[in-house]
């Protein structure tokens, strides 16, 4: 397997752990309160859902067609 598409599979599994984290950090009691009165995620848990969404798509996307020969 080339080098490539091993960090493909790295930047997946990185992703879903930063998107658990955030559904975790969105799920806690403050986060719900927040989110109740200003109608949008603390900034901090918004991040770990972007970041989490960037790695999973960009790992798909190494994984699958990264280092054509």
């Amino acid at each position: 397997m080339e080098p490539v598409r091993i960090l493909g599979v790295v930047l997946v599994v990185a992703g879903l752990f930063a998107l658990y984290f955030g559904w975790q950090a969105s799920e806690g009691l403050l986060e719900q309160a927040h989110e109740t009165v200003t109608g949008r995620y603390t900034d901090e848990t918004m991040w770990y859902f972007i970041g989490g969404g960037v790695a999973v798509v960009a790992g798909v996307l190494l994984a699958l067609f990264g280092a054509k020969r």
